[in-house]
């Protein structure tokens, strides 16, 4: 039986994960919670020499917590962190977190990564109130299973290079297991091949879930190609101190430990890899989170495991590489920031 997308093509196809999204044209910034509905066992992979995240070492697996309540993807860089509060006190009020004996209140548990968009021209006039916490509460309450792409929470301010980026999403379904990612798109480097209007992620496209154009017929030589072809010209220097990121969630209903978890996050950056040109950069914090529902039990022979563990993990990087191309695909002009479309669909047209 061939891998598939989901019914929806979203991480929602995961059964027990939903999505909200909070935001504002205005200031152009957002916020994207990923929330399970029950505690689900997580793990994180950071990648980018710019990391801004909240909660991560907890989730080692060498330490105390191997499940989580949410997992938040902000804009806003520093000002961002205050989502994953946002967050924690909404799943507190409701009795949703980490709980011991005898403590009446439970402590939710929820990580999160922040990506850069302050320079995009939003209104940004905040003052001591960021919107940020306000906006995490809002993506929980608001978290269903359908969810709009493209300029939407986190991706709502987000730049690919220098086009447009956007909040993206893939799935994939194979026999019983369920394997979807979330990718919030503000990469220094290019999702498009050197002068053409082809992603990169071509190869892994399916049933034209990003316009369908597929491979160059006459694709340059990537190792001749200008690596920083199609990034912002003003980061080309990389002097400024400005600095991008690319961060998402891939979730499973595969019943996985806090270590198998862990190395499917660092096999799913591989998709990261596919997508985008220059990835994992100085001025990138990229980071990916896993969630794992457990609905979906793995055989318990060790070979047999293994070979299951590893098939996951390179759905998963092909559903990230899908979901990324998907959310620079759906964005739509913003301000100065000229989307996918407008620049090379208009063309053809």
């Amino acid at each position: 039986m061939p891998i598939r997308p989901g019914p929806r093509n979203l991480i929602t196809d995961v059964h027990g994960i939903a999505v909200g999204n909070a935001h504002s044209a205005d200031v152009q910034s957002g916020v994207t919670v990923v929330r399970p509905d029950s505690r689900a066992i997580a793990a994180c992979d950071v990648r980018g020499g710019a990391p801004g995240t909240r909660e991560t070492d907890a989730l080692d697996p060498a330490n105390l917590v191997d499940a989580v309540d949410a997992v938040v993807l902000s804009g806003g860089s520093v000002y961002g962190l205050d989502a994953m509060s946002g967050a924690v006190a909404w799943l507190g009020a409701r009795d949703r977190g980490f709980r011991m004996a005898g403590v009446p209140r439970v402590a939710p548990i929820v990580p999160g990564a922040i990506l850069f968009d302050l320079a995009g021209g939003g209104d940004m006039e905040w003052g001591e109130a960021p919107p940020y916490g306000g906006w995490g509460r809002e993506a929980c309450a608001g978290a269903s299973r359908d969810f709009d792409l493209g300029n939407v929470g986190a991706g709502m301010g987000a730049m690919a290079g220098d086009i447009k980026g956007g909040l993206g999403s893939a799935s994939a379904v194979d026999g019983a297991l369920e394997i979807g990612a979330l990718i919030a798109v503000n990469a220094f480097g290019s999702a498009l091949v050197p002068g053409t209007g082809h992603f990169w992620a071509a190869p892994y496209e399916l049933d034209g879930e990003f316009g369908g154009k597929g491979w160059p017929s006459a694709a340059p030589a990537v190792s001749a190609a200008d690596p920083l072809a199609g990034t912002r010209a003003e980061l080309r220097p990389l002097v400024s101190g400005r600095t991008n990121t690319t961060i998402g969630v891939v979730a499973t209903n595969a019943a996985l430990s806090n270590a198998e978890a862990r190395r499917i996050a660092i096999m799913a950056q591989d998709g990261l890899a596919r997508a985008i040109r220059p990835v994992h950069s100085h001025v990138d914090g990229d980071a990916l989170f896993v969630l794992a529902t457990g609905a979906l039990p793995l055989p318990a022979g060790p070979a047999d495991r293994l070979a299951h563990l590893m098939r996951i993990g390179a759905i998963a990087a092909d559903c990230v590489a899908r979901a990324a191309a998907r959310g620079v695909y759906a964005a739509h002009d913003l301000g100065d920031a000229v989307c996918y479309r407008s620049r090379h669909e208009a063309k053809a047209s």
